[in-house]
């Protein structure tokens, strides 16, 4: 699971749902870094969101012309908090959580569940390994998902821009192996991808 690089929102701390911004200078470095460090490694299915900052991290990581988009992929859907910073929504809401209380007007969190659990379906069907690049929060989810968790669990799992979670197994039970590693300091091999925590710890 690969979060798009950086944007100028993501910078900026504002909630960067359906706006199709691009990726900063930075972002596509980040993400051509991603690609380095993957170089040489084929996924059986590469799904991808359908906003231009995941398909353009996801095309200078090498896996464009194989990537599949997928709309249950999008970001969450902020509503009228699109674009605003969790220091200008507390200043009219105080005490609001994202995770909690969802966007004024968007997304119920349940929703975005939803959506993560068609995606793990898809994602449980593959034969083989598959990557996934997309957003921060619905990554989140769908992490949270994976093992079992309500989707507000995510608010557990920050996730940079341009970091890469494994979700696998420890024999049949669904497992986060690693999360939020950039390549600068992954732990998997340069010319293998991340691989699940292993059977027997």
């Amino acid at each position: 699971m690969v979060r798009h690089g950086e944007t100028t929102w993501a910078v900026e701390g504002r909630h960067t749902g359906r706006t199709d911004v691009p990726l900063t200078d930075t972002g596509r470095r980040h993400a051509e870094a991603l690609g380095a460090a993957l170089a040489g490694v084929s996924f059986a299915t590469v799904l991808v969101s359908p906003l231009q900052r995941a398909l353009e991290t996801c095309r200078l990581a090498g896996y464009g012309e194989v990537a599949q988009v997928r709309q249950d992929l999008a970001e969450w859907d902020y509503g009228t908090d699109e674009g605003r910073t969790t220091a200008e929504i507390l200043a009219e809401r105080p005490g609001w959580s994202l995770w909690r209380d969802g966007p004024l007007g968007g997304e119920p969190i349940d929703d975005v569940g939803h959506r993560a659990d068609r995606v793990i379906g898809e994602l449980r069907a593959t034969a083989g390994d598959a990557a996934v690049f997309a957003h921060g929060h619905i990554l989140r989810v769908l992490a949270a998902r994976w093992i079992g968790l309500a989707p507000a669990c995510g608010s557990r799992l920050a996730l940079d821009p341009a970091s890469v979670g494994v979700l696998g197994y420890e024999r049949s039970t669904a497992v986060v192996g690693c999360w939020n590693e950039t390549p600068a300091e992954a732990r998997w091999p340069r010319s293998a991808p991340p691989q699940p925590v292993p059977s027997g710890r």
